[in-house]
């Protein structure tokens, strides 16, 4: 209880929040690093130095700079993206259960992405586009079936769930009648940054930068809301035009990121809550950190994924399910299941 109270106090110090981001800012560069050190073709860190400041050719050089440099960038951005969307899902909704796959965004913004892949291939330049226009209007979906005077957080998570899986049927069906227009299939319904590269790391950025910018500007209204939907009113808030536009928001990260990468779970559910036990609950810091932590945490993921079968590599997705669900249930377990505005 003792730490508990002295962590506690710690967060309500800004200097102490500064340097929790600047030990996450210093934890990214490292996860980076070893990220691009380490795969089928090991390289030492004199060798990355050369490449990325010195050498301009070579097979150390193209491994580095074609293969391994943009895979690191895009798993970093989608790390941010799922937990900044995981965050604001979390805050809007005031439940800590609130997350892109849980909720049903990813699964809106999957089924999305499968129609334009499979169905419409000549259309692919739209794949970030269509799948924030399905995201979000699943996640309206979702929100209007859950309001009855009010918002009721239980009866929002039991409608993403029955809309996520019953979205999550009609990709397998489309994936099932269509195998030979899906490359790596299974990779996009668990999740995988195999084969990323340079072009997808131009296709997730802008919308991962505009997300996380919006997110930030919009932290201060989100701490008011927090405060309960009456004094959130009293205080000249518009609620319900703030969840619409934080909505917005956490459609279009998590939707750029199931453009790229697939269906990945779990970033959202579990970064938020770390960093919430970490720096608190003001968003203003609770967004950078979490931002910080996802694209860490998921850099390192895909580390593992490339190492634990080596030569060969495993879907990103399921190193973060075997990595999640127990720190999932050992917030459930020990009583650490914060409530989003608490």
């Amino acid at each position: 209880m003792t730490n508990e109270n002295t962590l506690s106090q710690l967060q309500k110090k800004t200097h102490f929040k500064i340097m929790v981001l600047l030990i996450l800012f210093a934890l990214v560069i490292v996860s980076f690093l070893i990220s691009i050190r380490f795969g089928a073709h090991r390289v030492s860190v004199n060798q990355i130095f050369r490449a990325l400041l010195i050498d301009r050719e070579g097979l150390t050089y193209n491994i580095i700079w074609k293969i391994r440099v943009p895979r690191s960038l895009v798993a970093a951005m989608v790390g941010v993206c799922l937990a900044i969307s995981g965050g604001i899902l979390q805050g809007v909704m005031r439940n800590p259960l609130a997350s892109p796959n849980i909720i049903g965004v990813s699964s809106g913004a999957g089924l999305a992405a499968a129609i334009t892949l499979v169905l419409l291939p000549n259309y692919s330049f739209l794949l970030t586009p269509m799948a924030f226009v399905g995201a979000f209007l699943t996640t309206i979906f979702i929100y209007t079936l859950s309001w009855k005077d009010g918002i009721n957080p239980l009866r929002m998570i039991l409608s993403g769930i029955a809309i996520s899986s019953f979205m999550s049927a009609i990709v397998n069906t489309i994936l099932i009648f269509h195998p030979d227009r899906v490359h790596n299939t299974l990779g996009f319904t668990i999740g995988s940054l195999s084969a990323k590269t340079w072009v997808h790391y131009r296709m997730l950025w802008p919308y991962a930068l505009v997300g996380f910018f919006l997110a930030i500007i919009m932290s201060k209204r989100l701490n008011i809301l927090m405060l309960g939907d009456e004094i959130a009113s009293s205080l000249g808030l518009h609620v319900e035009r703030t969840r619409v536009v934080m909505i917005v928001i956490s459609s279009l990260l998590a939707a750029s990121s199931v453009s790229v990468v697939g269906m990945l779970g779990f970033v959202g559910l579990i970064v938020p809550h770390m960093m919430r036990i970490i720096i608190g609950s003001d968003y203003r810091f609770l967004f950078p950190a979490s931002a910080l932590f996802g694209a860490s945490l998921m850099m390192v993921c895909d580390t593992i994924a490339r190492m634990v079968m080596e030569p060969m590599e495993i879907p990103v997705g399921i190193i973060m399910a075997l990595l999640g669900a127990p720190f999932f249930l050992y917030l459930l377990r020990g009583g650490k299941m914060y409530r989003a505005g608490n």
